[in-house]
């Protein structure tokens, strides 16, 4: 994971996302990435040990409820900035993170990554 130093973008697997300096770019366990605005990783995140928060290295997601709803078709979903667009397919999930925004989770990384209410 690394604290981008300049705005720009990141080709996510499910499209474009316009990123901010400061935000996280965050890779992972398949070497994808997507950017996370500073405010929702440091909500999100705790660094590893040596680690200090705001420092580039690795960090453990939290864990943190979301809704989720498996697509039956394709979708496009508009992000807050107003112009980055995620594509959804059948099968991938659609994630409301409880903050304002959403996100799209390819199936088979959704079922590596979430746990399921009542799997705990």
């Amino acid at each position: 994971m690394r604290f981008a130093a300049h705005d720009g973008s990141v080709a996510t697997l499910e499209g474009e996302v316009c990123m901010r300096a400061g935000d996280a770019v965050v890779t992972g366990l398949d070497g994808e990435q997507w950017p996370v605005a500073r405010a929702r990783f440091q909500a999100s995140y705790a660094p590893v040990a040596p680690l200090a928060v705001g420092q580039d290295g690795l960090y453990d997601s939290l864990p943190l409820p979301v809704l989720a709803l498996p697509l039956e078709q394709a979708c496009e979903v508009l992000l807050p900035d107003g112009v980055s667009r995620l594509q959804g397919g059948p099968g991938d999930w659609l994630v409301d993170y409880g903050d304002g925004s959403l996100g799209v989770v390819a199936s088979g990384l959704f079922a590596r990554i979430y746990v399921r209410e009542g799997q705990i």
